[in-house]
């Protein structure tokens, strides 16, 4: 038996009696719930979480991620199957290494692997034989293998002879009540085929179905792509929604009724723009590699610029609602409804709102915002504050804004109370039309 086979049996042999120690570097949402995942099969999971104020929340068993509740965080930070570290000393007796930080853009579209390759140095001078290293951040096609395989093995090590280097891209959606860790398909590549057989050995312990794939590199544009798919689908509506604008036609009404069919298509909305850690992000990724190879991707090009123009339009739609109504912008009094990116969570990171509302204020208009998910942000150099929603606020401002559909506004009641609405997500629709007809819009 080869030193390489020994170390996989023996890594092998060390998860399946759970006696492998999990690292997790980068505890945000996907990777505290992957970590909480581990520690509930009884894995010893040490996480690193580089501040100190998550870390010290981790360790007193206080969730601030909205996909793991306190009380299971708490349960296996009581029985000791969880730690958080701001520090990289304990990687030595980590079995598995999971990566999940975040991979930015530029001001310039450009990737941004700077958290990646930190870490990838923090951890090359502790590296030990034996221990498999899992990057779950979303990245474009080659960065395994040509940004940390290189930093790893300055180590004196080599991959698939002393340690094993996969890529697992994270499909976590925050909110969703159906799809979490254990039940959502996990993709894995490896940079070898040892590298393979220890991570898909590894996922399969508590994920319900893993799909092999035959490179790190493909596992990584699996996940580009798959953003890509999305960005690419919701401009296309985003652009239908600005062509039935002009055309006087309601979009909802052509999208609702085109998604009756029962095959060929698959639903989605428009909205004031894209936002969170992925969609607006993610598909730049495979457009800046793929210029490496002298190839243009333009669907990618012209759905970043379409999704990029919405909040854009959202303040024209806005300005027309308060221009016929005889209120000029400078000085109306304006309350936008929703700051999350997507419905039901509080993550504001890219989110559209946050551009409505600056484009509105720039404008002279007096905004304030509610959002019951996010009591105050931070970003760009706007910071403000949620305002509590009562009848009378709705009923002084001069519009409500609907940016983000949250199921806990009452929106029956807020269409009744309001002098008119914008309604950018489509959430009115299904009112009585006695109630909407003259006072709400939709995008």
């Amino acid at each position: 038996m080869t030193a390489s086979e020994t170390h996989l049996q023996a890594l092998k042999e060390k998860i399946t009696n759970r006696t492998a120690i999990v690292g997790v570097v980068g505890l945000g949402y996907v990777g505290l719930p992957f970590a909480v995942e581990k520690a509930k099969v009884g894995f010893r999971v040490i996480g690193v979480e580089q501040n100190p104020r998550r870390a010290e929340l981790v360790n007193r068993g206080e969730s601030y991620i909205a996909d793991v509740p306190t009380e299971v965080l708490k349960e296996v930070v009581d029985k000791g199957l969880l730690r958080a570290e701001t520090g990289f000393d304990r990687v030595a007796e980590m079995d598995v290494i999971v990566i999940a930080v975040p991979t930015p853009l530029t001001r310039n579209l450009t990737p941004d692997l700077q958290y990646v390759e930190r870490v990838t140095r923090e951890i090359a001078p502790r590296l030990r034989p034996g221990q498999l290293i899992s990057l779950e951040s979303t990245t474009y096609p080659g960065t395994t293998e040509e940004v940390m395989l290189p930093i790893l093995e300055q180590s004196g090590l080599k991959v698939e002879e002393d340690f094993f280097l996969v890529h697992s891209p994270e499909r976590v959606d925050p909110g969703n009540k159906r799809y979490t860790t254990r039940n959502t398909t996990k993709v894995v590549g490896g940079v070898g085929p040892r590298s393979l057989e220890a991570g898909v050995f590894f996922y399969s312990q508590t994920i319900e179905k893993v799909v092999p794939v035959s490179s790190a590199k493909a596992a990584e544009l699996v996940k580009v792509f798959e953003n890509t798919f999305r960005a690419v689908n919701i401009a296309l509506v985003n652009e239908l929604a600005m062509l039935c604008d002009r055309m006087g036609l309601n979009v909802w009404e052509v999208l609702d009724a085109a998604f009756t069919k029962p095959f060929g298509i698959m639903p989605f909305y428009p909205g004031p723009g894209v936002g969170g850690h992925c969609i607006p992000i993610d598909p730049h990724y495979l457009e800046w590699k793929a210029k490496e190879y002298n190839f243009n991707t333009h669907f990618i090009a012209l759905a970043g610029e379409i999704n990029r123009k919405m909040p854009e339009f959202t303040v024209e739609k806005a300005l027309r609602v308060l221009a016929e109504a005889g209120v000029p912008v400078r000085g109306a009094k304006v309350l936008v409804l929703g700051v999350a990116y997507k419905r039901d969570i509080p993550d504001y990171r890219e989110s559209p709102a946050i551009e409505v509302i600056r484009g509105l204020r720039r404008l002279g208009a007096e905004v304030e915002y509610h959002d019951p998910h996010v009591p105050r942000f931070a970003e760009g150099g706007l910071a403000m504050e949620s305002v509590p929603l009562s009848e009378e606020r709705v009923r002084e401002k001069d519009l409500v804004l609907i940016a983000t559909d949250h199921s806990a506004f009452d929106y029956k009641a807020i269409v009744a109370q309001a002098r008119r609405v914008l309604d950018a997500r489509g959430a009115t629709r299904h009112l009585p039309r006695e109630l909407t007809e003259g006072k709400v819009v939709l995008l």
